[in-house]
């Protein structure tokens, strides 16, 4: 039997980021993977003559090289090096404000920038928008602050130098919008990033959306030059190059164990011995699937019961490649936020309805940052939605072509009626995901790539503060979307690294003698 330190379940983002920390620390260390490429949603397919990417709109954690952000920082010190490209704007919103009327916005990446204009959309705004930016850059510090004491923060210090990280952080959103008094019309344009996490704003800490919305305003969103694969398949040759060792087509099927501690993985190409595993795999799949029941934690099972297969964001993606210039068809934006109104509670409620009721999506052209996106006198767009559990859990399998059809001819519509554009006389390739093929392809439960939920009881704060009683298992930690900061690409590399560092610490606290 093969004997590792340690072994790396699935080589998506937590994964990859996970595997480099383990072999960065001196511990041998393989990664396995069922398909044969890395990455997961974090790939590139090919139709045609284009190259297509599946998943990423934006990453809001990269930053300049002048002013690098947490994504960067981790990447530089894995040693992978990639080709960046800005995305001129934060986003472009078409909807309707609290009040019924019509909303179209579009806001820039800068701090500054950013509250002159909506001192423009929202006269008189300036004064609360400022105080708001300053709430946010203490979150921002605070946060940091935390992460480098490993859970250890001292209290005094928090007190004194993050008193609003205490106070308001575990708060929703809405809650603490409405108690600065904050315009109405400021929270209906700032409410738009709620997709991005798949929890509306009355449910969602204001530490997790303050954190993403602050990164995305202050350093701007950036996308890798050659699709999401460029970042994986750059992750997969670092972790290579300081000597680790990856297995594709290969499938774990069962975690091994010798009393109550993991000792070992069964896989499609045999048994492999190690010390610790970290798999990227959604925790009720691990427990219902993957190894004894008895060996099952009680807590683990009253969590899960708890979040009662409250799994986030079903995603539901189509992808055109068109015939013509973006300028052709008078797309202006990267992204495009389109919903029936301003009231994220309401298109929460819609999207996990029905696909009758549903009014939300995302619409983005990849061309608009990167001309080079696709070849000459082309182009590359998307629409993102997510997919109710009405519609889809239950759905024959003689339906689901028809189903397919019936959302993107509906997204078609939605973009048609709000901005104008028109694609379908320009369809040169297409391509759809529904939640099944995410379901498929990366083994999340009902395609909910975004893992479970991260709102109320269970949101980030809570997840960070549990870091040490949500791995009860010796020798088992597991990694990705239903981790410590919910999923999102830069939401899997950073806690990938951070899980990675606690594994090695427990194994270096074995080595010693210690207990986990």
């Amino acid at each position: 039997m093969a004997k590792y330190d340690v072994v790396v379940v699935g080589a998506g983002l937590a994964g990859l980021s996970a595997a480099i920390q383990s072999q960065m620390a001196g511990k041998k260390t393989l990664l396995i993977e069922q398909h044969n490429l890395p990455g997961g949603c974090a790939t590139s397919f090919v139709r045609g003559r284009f190259e297509i990417e599946p998943s990423l709109h934006e990453l809001c954690d990269i930053g300049p090289e002048s002013m690098p952000g947490e994504v960067r920082q981790l990447f530089d010190e894995y040693g992978v090096k990639l080709n960046w490209v800005p995305v001129p704007d934060c986003f472009r919103v078409i909807s309707k404000y609290s009040d019924g009327t019509p909303m179209d916005v579009t806001m820039p990446h800068g701090i500054d920038a950013f509250i002159e204009k909506m001192e423009y959309y929202v006269p008189g705004s300036t004064p609360k928008m400022k105080e708001l930016f300053d709430i946010y850059e203490e979150i921002r510090q605070g946060a940091g602050y935390t992460a480098a004491c490993a859970g250890n923060a001292d209290p005094k210090v928090m007190r004194e130098k993050y008193p609003n990280m205490l106070r308001l952080g575990a708060y929703p959103v809405n809650k603490v919008f409405k108690a600065m008094k904050l315009p109405q019309k400021c929270q209906d344009i700032l409410s738009v990033y709620w997709g991005y996490l798949g929890v509306d704003m009355n449910h969602v800490s204001f530490f997790h959306y303050a954190s993403m919305m602050q990164r995305y305003v202050r350093m701007g969103a950036f996308i890798p030059a050659h699709t999401s694969h460029e970042i994986s398949t750059a992750m997969l040759e670092r972790f290579r190059e300081l000597g680790g060792e990856a297995w594709f087509n290969c499938r774990a099927e069962e975690f091994l164990f010798d009393g109550d501690k993991l000792c070992g993985v069964r896989t499609s190409l045999g048994d492999v011995e190690c010390d610790m595993c970290m798999p990227n795999i959604n925790p009720d799949i691990i427990y219902s699937k993957m190894m004894p029941k008895e060996l099952i934690p009680e807590r683990e099972k009253k969590l899960s019961a708890a979040r009662d297969g409250r799994y986030s964001a079903r995603m539901f993606t189509a992808y055109f490649c068109l015939d013509c210039d973006y300028h052709e068809l008078g797309i202006e934006n990267y992204s495009y936020f389109l919903a029936g109104s301003s009231d994220s509670e309401r298109e929460y409620n819609t999207i996990n309805g029905s696909l009758d009721e549903n009014e939300y999506c995302i619409f983005l052209c990849e061309n608009v940052a990167n001309p080079e996106a696709s070849p000459e006198g082309t182009c590359i767009c998307f629409i993102t939605t997510m997919g109710a559990p009405a519609d889809w859990n239950d759905l024959s399998q003689k339906d689901y072509v028809a189903m397919k059809n019936k959302t993107v001819d509906k997204m078609l519509k939605i973009v048609k009626d709000k901005t104008g554009i028109d694609m379908t006389g320009h369809i040169e390739e297409m391509s759809v995901a529904s939640p099944w093929t995410f379901a498929r392809y990366l083994n999340a439960p009902e395609g909910a790539v975004y893992g479970y939920e991260v709102r109320d009881w269970d949101g980030i704060m809570a997840r960070m503060m549990m870091l040490k009683q949500d791995y009860p298992i010796r020798g088992l930690r597991p990694v990705g979307a239903a981790g410590p900061r919910g999923d999102g690409y830069s939401a899997a590399y950073i806690p990938g690294s951070l899980v990675g560092k606690l594994a090695i610490n427990d194994l270096n606290s074995w080595n010693e003698g210690g207990k986990q």
